[in-house]
């Protein structure tokens, strides 16, 4: 064999190495976060086995195949469900959300709450809360206010990359902008508002899952699969336009169509998890980050690994919020802040930081 082949050799067996630690860390993960989810639904005031919560789950898809007690069924389809399964799909909505923003705007800081996704669903809950403006009455006026009101950020957005063809620099000061002349909207209201009205809008503001209901899920459960589904199969062309739109176009890749795809799919995905929960904060930028240390920036490993993280994180810090003062349930935002922001003060100073 000569030096040629043994060099071949060699790097066959680096790049065997690297998928094998990628496939071995993924199916870890899952498997530690299916024991998170039993646990999860563990947490309470019942005692309800992890493995009791399971076969709820399961009889709820085939009827009658395990026999379990009937009050069991009613807190975990009616209480801990719609609370768990909240936190794993909005966590991962948000993750990979986050990564597709960053690969697609070249910026490791940028989300999609840096384009005024969440500001825009605050103003909409500001008008709710405290004028009693509503698109809506009743009970989905609240969540149909948070969700058209995401949505006018993300049309400026679409119209920013569909239209006038921004580059991503000037998208993210855009959405900046955006951010900050809703907020200053949502206190220039918050001023007439009264205490009560302006405590509702600041605990949605902080992110929480209380209010999550189980008719809800299926919403979440179909943006995740999308913007999973979409985010897998632009994956290769996402790791081309990292070495510039001109390379990449060179290669026959549309940028200007991806971009504008990506953009949409990832500000609608990231509206319905905030009309749902409101914005819950550094799922969206912590969870790539921490995937690139470990995966490496290929997007086809690099988003499965991002919403694993991103589930647990937010599966984690609800866990945290459910019992660290039990029964006082505290806002899981404010957890996830508060475990995400010196992760990633670390991450910023760490000589080997994931920023890419």
């Amino acid at each position: 064999m000569n030096d040629y082949d043994e060099l071949v050799e060699e790097e066959r067996k680096k790049i065997l190495k690297i998928k094998s630690r990628r496939f071995s860390f993924l199916i870890l993960s899952t498997i530690a976060i299916i024991i998170v989810v039993g646990y999860s639904f563990t947490v309470g005031s019942s005692s309800l086995t992890a493995v009791e919560a399971y076969k709820i789950l399961f009889n709820q898809i085939f009827p009658g195949f395990f026999e379990v007690n009937e009050t069991y069924v009613f807190v975990v389809m009616e209480i801990r469900a719609p609370r768990v399964l909240g936190a794993l799909f909005i966590g991962m909505v948000l993750a990979i959300g986050g990564c597709l923003i960053q690969s697609i705007l070249k910026n490791p800081l940028a989300t999609p709450y840096t384009l005024g996704i969440s500001a825009g669903a605050g103003f909409g809950v500001n008008l709710l809360y405290i004028f009693g403006i509503s698109i809506v009455s009743g009970t989905f006026g609240l969540i149909t206010n948070a969700f058209i009101f995401s949505m006018i950020p993300a049309i400026i957005m679409i119209f920013a990359v569909v239209v006038k063809k921004m580059s991503p620099v000037v998208m993210v000061l855009t959405g900046i902008a955006i951010s900050y002349l809703f907020s200053a909207l949502n206190m220039l209201s918050q001023y007439f508002g009264d205490s009560t009205s302006v405590q509702d809008v600041v605990l949605w503001s902080i992110g929480d899952l209380s209010s999550i209901c189980l008719w809800q899920i299926p919403y979440v459960i179909f943006a995740f699969f999308i913007i999973f589904i979409y985010s897998m199969l632009i994956g290769k062309n996402l790791d081309i336009m990292r070495m510039g739109d001109d390379s990449a176009k060179s290669l026959g890749i549309n940028t200007h169509r991806l971009r504008s795809v990506t953009v949409i799919l990832t500000c609608v995905a990231t509206a319905i998890v905030v009309a749902f929960a409101g914005p819950i904060g550094f799922i969206c930028i912590l969870s790539p980050q921490i995937g690139r240390k470990i995966i490496g920036n290929n997007t086809r490993w690099l988003v499965p690994t991002s919403a694993i993280i991103g589930g647990m994180l937010l599966l984690i810090a609800d866990i945290i919020a459910k019992s660290i003062l039990a029964p006082i349930m505290l806002p899981v935002g404010a957890i996830t802040a508060l475990i995400g922001a010196p992760v990633l003060v670390y991450m910023l100073f760490s000589k080997k930081g994931a920023m890419a």
